[in-house]
């Protein structure tokens, strides 16, 4: 198979022996092709910029700049560099992170080499690969009611940390320069939406769920 023909891998971790690790999986498949190792977020975007490689296998936990930022600017950068991440953390946010910034797929690292292979190739083409926990936190997420307060608005927001504050309608109008009416029909919407019957409870609902700074 020609090097024109293979799919361009580049490798980004911080541990060393991670790398070499991984860049002896790689040689083991003719398909595959190491072009480059990146030890960090930076680096990795420095370097992207140079090679342009098909798939990037991405740490999520480096110095400097963690790998979900990194690969949150590749994706942006880098259209068609695809970012499947590769690490030891099951955490459901980490995972939710990763995907939300772009990384078409989320492996750990006890993955075999040919589990591996078959995940590049099938990042290449522009197709999901999804480790068991990672399947399952999608799933768990999907599944999750919507946080308390996930519909306020920015206005609602800042009346609501005043309500915290223990100021009353009239002094929160004062202080955001509008009508106590106005405030009054925000208060009513925080309390519908909060789905609570007085400021009390959505004072302890705000700080309870850092709904508020």
């Amino acid at each position: 198979m020609t090097t024109s023909e293979c799919i361009r891998v580049m490798l980004v971790d911080d541990h060393t022996m991670v790398r070499r690790g991984l860049a002896t999986f790689l040689q083991v498949f003719d398909d595959l092709e190491l072009v480059g190792e990146a030890a960090s977020g930076n680096e990795a975007i420095q370097l992207c910029s140079r090679l342009l490689p098909d798939v990037v296998l991405m740490d999520l936990a480096m110095p400097d700049m963690d790998g979900v930022a990194a690969t949150r600017i590749i994706r942006q950068r880098f259209s068609t560099v695809q970012v499947l991440a590769l690490t030891s953390f099951t955490e459901e946010k980490l995972i939710q992170f990763a995907l939300e910034a772009g990384a078409i797929g989320y492996l750990l690292k006890d993955v075999t080499a040919d589990e591996l292979a078959q995940a590049i190739r099938a990042a290449h083409c522009g197709r999901a690969t999804l480790s068991p926990v990672a399947v399952q936190a999608m799933v768990h997420a999907a599944t999750q009611p919507p946080a308390p307060g996930h519909d306020l608005t920015e206005r609602e927001r800042a009346v609501l940390t005043l309500m915290v504050d223990g100021l009353n309608n009239t002094e929160i109008a004062a202080r955001l320069v509008v009508s106590p009416s106005t405030i009054k029909s925000h208060v009513s919407q925080i309390l519908r939406k909060l789905d609570v019957t007085s400021r009390t409870e959505a004072a302890a609902m705000a700080v309870r769920h850092h709904l508020v700074d």
